[in-house]
């Protein structure tokens, strides 16, 4: 969340504490440029209760919360609906949940143009926030069944995930720099903290959402499933609550008009540069000190000598990608991770979607820990820890979080149940009769697996594997029942995980071989199927959208997921009566399966086997990885920024904004590309990208070694010089008050 928060700070110069911020896109205009007449209103805007804080950033203030909430609400529960609705693979949903982030890292540069270039931040405000509004809405409706299939709903989905990215995205490098704009200039100190009160609407948006939405998608059920469509919709409220409350305060705002992109500027002049440096590669032409120089004969001087200050930092900027590529996991392979641990914490369950509240919970006990304790200790003991080493630091401990992460799936792959391979089965017996029953595989090698007596209704500890000699085979079974011996035949298919239940059939016994489909349980929940051994059939009510038919005489039910809990009374229905079932605790990850009985006075009972154990391992085991990357963020994230806009001119400060915001998109196309295209088991793929964070960590140190900062009167001096109106194809870079 860190990144967010910073993503959207104008500057964060050490050396310029009472200078003004500035605007994510500083703009210098092409020409001569009249001044022109601004928007801001005539008489002074009301304030807050006779301070000098303006009334217009309260609305501006809630809109960051509601448009936060939005999005961070909708992302939480993103990855499970690309599992479990959509029913992709953990790898096809990782990679569109990290192409779905790319996007939002890269439309900023849109939004920001947008605004500086034509309609101004308020518009741009606007506009884009019905583009995000109309995304909301129509990736809602991806979530109803009732709206065609599948093949719609992916169709909807990506429409609405493109237009979310385009708002989100659009609006993050205008919303803060509008607010800073209501301030005056003699107002300094006031806008400095009412950034720390955006960043705290920013944190307490993220922070509440990630732990209402999983919520509103596990605890409530709609269409007999998740209601992905009650957790996507809401957020879409908060984003139109977002727009209206932007919206009433227009008569308030300051509005500034748009003076241009210096974005624009920088990557022209670079491509002048490129572009001469090649097309005079011949040795008649001098060489020059800087490549940058190449672009003299158009571009002024300063321009020059800033576009080479900024690419000084550009460089340092290469490998941290890698770095937002293991963060931003914890959206995705995180929580996937979570969904095959126990979220029973004993005072309260977490959803696996629910865990992702930690990253901004430590966020806001973290940022004061490190900057009143921490970095003071470190100086007391008289190391010198520059910035560039801090983030090093972060990087290696977001190295360490992957390595816990990697361990921990090592583990819960240890007690996970396993899955048949190629030419094999997995089979489970159950014997419904009264007494006793010996079961043998005949004519085959596993003759012997299965020759041990079956006590009646003896509840069995696992699967047996039997092996295959093709793809599909018949199975024969001798049945041996007090002293009759009886022979049934079964077919059977590869990789797929199979019950025998033994009945009574008269004064004999015959059995049916019932195929386990659901043979995992997904997202934490509980599969359940019920066998009636009763001779009326039963239906069996887990809930308004819970709800079984069990035909009569040892009908076998189909699976239904149902929510983790205790289940004392479970109401059924005959033809004839009604009654009640004790199925007891049903615990993340397990499958049931009850067998409906009436064999004591005490009427009908469910007799409970557990045939898939419950997730052992606490979700609790994912705090030490969450703690050492949200350690690291706060480490790499605020530092970052801080070095990089105290080494750049004035000038070219939003042109990093710009350039930070592009690494965070990067490193989700890497996750994206080896989520789909490594083929490692998830432990694997966790140690690459800790061991592919090291190596970058070490290339980052090398480069943070070689390098020479600049010292604050340098970049101070820079930010201060005048220089002169050049006219044609020259650019007027005639320094201008700064803002944010």
């Amino acid at each position: 969340m860190v990144e967010e928060r910073e993503s959207e700070e104008p500057t964060m110069n050490p050396f310029q504490k009472n200078e003004s911020k500035e605007t994510l896109f500083l703009p210098v205009s092409t020409e001569e440029v009249p001044p022109q007449s601004s928007n801001f209103p005539k008489k002074p805007s009301p304030k807050i209760c006779g301070s000098n804080y303006p009334l217009s950033i309260v609305f501006i203030v809630v809109n960051e919360f509601c448009e936060r909430f939005s999005y961070y609400g909708m992302k939480a529960v993103l990855t499970l609906y690309f599992l479990y609705y959509l029913h992709w693979s953990e790898d096809t949903s990782t990679s569109v949940y990290h192409a779905f982030s790319s996007l939002c890292y890269f439309t900023p540069i849109l939004g920001a143009a947008i605004a500086d270039s034509w309609l101004g931040k308020f518009k741009t405000i606007i506009c884009l926030s019905l583009v995000y509004v109309l995304g909301h809405v129509i990736k809602s409706m991806s979530a109803l069944p009732i709206l065609g299939g599948q093949n719609l709903h992916i169709v909807l989905s990506m429409v609405g995930l493109s237009l979310i990215a385009l708002g989100t995205g659009g609006i993050k490098p205008c919303v803060a720099a509008f607010g800073g704009d209501q301030f005056e200039e003699k107002h300094a100190e006031e806008r400095t903290r009412y950034f720390s009160v955006f960043y705290l609407a920013i944190n307490a948006g993220s922070l509440i959402s990630t732990f209402v939405t999983p919520m509103l998608r596990g605890d409530v059920q709609c269409f007999g499933k998740d209601c992905y469509a009650l957790a996507f919709g809401v957020p879409g409220l908060l984003m139109l609550i977002a727009l209206v409350v932007f919206a009433m305060g227009s008569k308030l705002y300051r509005k500034p008009p748009p003076e241009g992109n210096i974005l624009n500027q920088v990557v022209k002049c670079i491509w002048f540069a490129i572009s001469s440096r090649f097309k005079n590669h011949s040795g008649d032409n001098p060489k020059r000190e800087h490549w940058v120089d190449w672009a003299a004969e158009k571009y002024p001087k300063q321009l020059i000598m800033d576009v080479k200050a900024l690419t000084r930092v550009l460089f340092l900027y290469i490998p941290l990608p890698m770095f937002w590529a293991l963060l931003d996991q914890q959206g995705s392979r995180w929580t996937l991770q979570a969904t095959r641990m126990n979220g029973n914490l004993g005072f309260f369950v977490l959803q696996p979607d629910q865990i992702q509240v930690l990253n901004p919970f430590l966020i806001v006990i973290f940022i004061p820990l490190f900057d009143l304790v921490i970095y003071r200790l470190v100086s007391k003991c008289g190391i010198n820890f520059t910035s560039l080493r801090k983030m090093a630091v972060g990087m290696i401990l977001a190295c360490l979080g992957f390595a816990v992460a990697a361990a921990i799936e090592i583990k819960i792959n240890e007690i996970a149940t396993c899955q048949p391979d190629s030419q094999e089965i997995f089979l489970q017996v159950l014997n419904l009769a009264d007494d006793e029953v010996k079961v043998t595989v005949l004519g085959d090698e596993n003759n012997n697996l299965l020759a041990e007596s079956i006590k009646s209704f003896q509840n069995m500890p696992h699967y047996s594997k039997l092996h295959l000699k093709t793809k599909r085979q018949n199975f024969y079974f001798q049945l041996k029942y007090h002293n009759v011996s009886v022979y049934t035949e079964h077919s059977v298919e590869e990789k797929m995980w199979y019950t025998l239940i033994i009945r009574e059939d008269g004064e004999s016994i015959s059995s049916m071989m019932v195929k386990d489909e659901e043979n995992k349980t997904t997202d934490g929940m509980i599969a359940t199927r019920f066998v009636n051994t009763l001779h009326e059939e039963v239906n069996v009510s887990l809930g308004t959208d819970a709800s079984f038919i069990v035909g009569e005489d040892y009908g076998v039910s189909a699976y239904r997921t149902v929510q983790r809990g205790e289940y004392p009374v479970v109401h059924c229905r005959t033809k004839n009566e009604d009654f009640s079932l004790n199925l007891g605790l049903l615990d993340f990850g397990a499958a049931y399966l009850f067998v409906i009985t009436n064999r004591t006075s005490q009427g009908p009972q469910a007799w409970k086997m557990e045939y898939i154990p419950a997730n052992k391992m606490s979700v609790a085991w994912q705090l030490p990885q969450y703690a050492l990357v949200t350690a690291g963020e706060v480490m790499f994230s605020v530092t970052g920024l801080e070095f990089s806009y105290s080494q750049a001119p004035s000038s070219m400060k939003s042109v990093l904004q710009a350039a930070w915001l592009l690494t965070i998109a990067f490193g989700n196309i890497i996750v994206l590309i080896v989520a789909q295209f490594s083929g490692l088991a998830q432990w694997a793929e966790f140690i690459l990208f800790s061991c592919l964070m090291l190596v970058v960590c070490l290339i980052f140190s090398i480069m943070g070694y070689y390098y020479v900062p600049l010292k604050p009167e340098d970049v101070q001096g820079s930010a201060d010089k005048q220089t002169p109106q050049i006219q044609g194809n020259m650019i007027n870079l005639e320094t201008k008050k700064t803002r944010l």
